[in-house]
């Protein structure tokens, strides 16, 4: 009995380390930006952007296992990939508007962070000495120590779980939705106005999904869990499981915001108007499941986002991402005070965080574009250059994210 149950347990930890890489993707994808996009579609337009998940979800999906049969095969990671074919200046351009993601990224998620937390304080408890500012350090110095101390794999897996709770009731409650809306289906798709503020939602939906920093650490966690080429049905199935899991919950975010906001004419401007998104579904505790699910969303999302731009570095450098180094030590402290900002200066941080997602069409051509000519090497890819299809699928891929940066400038020019 003992030796099976050992089995069964090595079977499982093996089971998990395989999709490492999955849950990196999920965790990452569908935090504080992804519950923001898809309660502000929700809100404003019903599931009529439900497309753009879908599309984006799709289009990911063959990113994702194109990336990582380059890194496979190649055995070198993408930026250092790029920086060898098309050379310096344009990888470093790369890098440079990831890195504009990034940091866009911190300041608008701890500003919904910082926002939400004041908000359950304030209705929650009669504390009165707390605000957003000192919320916000709190909750960065913390990180930092975590990131300083090595001591955060069980602070993400708690984090995780909280994420986890906001997930399943976000699911119950699109169930409950649907189910008691008294409404035809059709009307959970309205029309889009024109001349507003759509296109920037759509991108925002659709960067939180296709995120160019995502993508390209996709590289750097395929070469870490030492996949091979035998190793290639493990990858699909990685990639294809985190995309479908990724657009259910997405899914049931903006049928839980259709259902609860847009039905009742709510606006979000502010990230509390988000907190009703659970609610009345969720009972009294929807306000205390939604700021627990925020912050866990929140924290799990800031903290990859501070190794982000040291592991491109290394990445790019091709050497160890070893964030001992005092430079990366650095980097991570600057890209993490960068979240006082909003708790500071001022700002609605729901849009800020929409637009930080609406930045990633802006790179995505680029990258699909780069992809598609290495994935045909055959100095790089020998043997196992990409087929056909898998041309017509990158081919329809770089279509869509050309479509999407026009749709990303439209939503820019009309928001500004």
């Amino acid at each position: 009995m003992a030796s099976s149950s050992i089995t069964l347990s090595e079977r499982i930890k093996k089971g998990l380390k395989n999709f490492g890489p999955a849950f990196f993707i999920i965790g990452y994808v569908v935090g504080t930006g992804s519950v923001t996009s898809m309660v502000v579609s929700g809100a404003k337009y019903g599931l009529s952007l439900s497309w753009a998940l879908l599309l984006s979800c799709f289009f990911t999906y063959f990113l994702l296992i194109s990336i990582s049969k380059l890194t496979i095969v190649s055995g070198e990671t993408l930026m250092f990939n790029f920086k060898k074919a098309f050379g310096k200046p344009v990888t470093i351009f790369i890098i440079t508007a990831l890195l504009v993601s990034i940091v866009s990224s911190c300041i608008g998620v701890m500003g919904v962070v910082a926002e939400v937390t004041m908000e359950w304080i304030s209705v929650k408890t009669s504390i009165s000495f707390l605000n957003g500012p000192v919320i916000s350090i709190f909750f960065i110095v913390l990180l930092i120590a975590l990131f300083w101390t090595g001591k955060h794999a069980n602070f993400i897996k708690a984090m995780s779980i909280m994420v986890g709770f906001m997930a399943f009731a976000f699911i119950i409650t699109s169930i409950m939705v649907v189910k008691e809306a008294g409404t035809s289906i059709v009307e959970f798709f309205p029309k889009l106005p024109k001349g507003d503020v759509a296109g920037l939602v759509i991108a925002g939906v659709v960067g939180t999904t296709m995120a160019g920093v995502c993508l390209a650490s996709r590289s750097i966690l395929v070469q870490e869990q030492n996949w091979g080429i035998k190793d290639f049905k493990t990858e699909n199935r990685d990639a294809l499981s985190s995309m479908v899991m990724t657009f259910f919950i997405s899914l049931a975010i903006m049928i839980s915001a259709t259902g609860t906001l847009y039905f009742q004419g709510a606006k979000v401007d502010d990230a509390t108007d988000m907190m009703h998104a659970l609610g009345p579904w969720a009972g009294d505790f929807a306000l205390t499941l939604f700021t627990l699910g925020i912050i866990g969303a929140g924290l799990s999302s800031i903290f990859p986002n501070l190794l982000l731009f040291p592991w491109l570095i290394a990445d790019y450098t091709n050497t160890e991402r070893d964030m001992k180094k005092p430079l990366y030590k650095l980097l991570v402290v600057l890209v993490a005070l960068s979240g006082l900002i909003v708790p500071f200066v001022g700002g609605k941080p729901v849009w800020i965080l929409i637009a930080s997602q609406a930045l990633s069409p802006f790179i995505m051509p680029l990258i699909t574009l780069f992809l598609i000519i290495l994935l045909n090497r055959s100095g790089i890819m020998k043997e196992h250059k990409i087929n056909v299809w898998m041309n017509i699928a990158l081919g329809a891929t770089f279509i869509f994210n050309c479509y999407m940066l026009y749709v990303a400038l439209n939503g820019f020019m009309n928001f500004l």
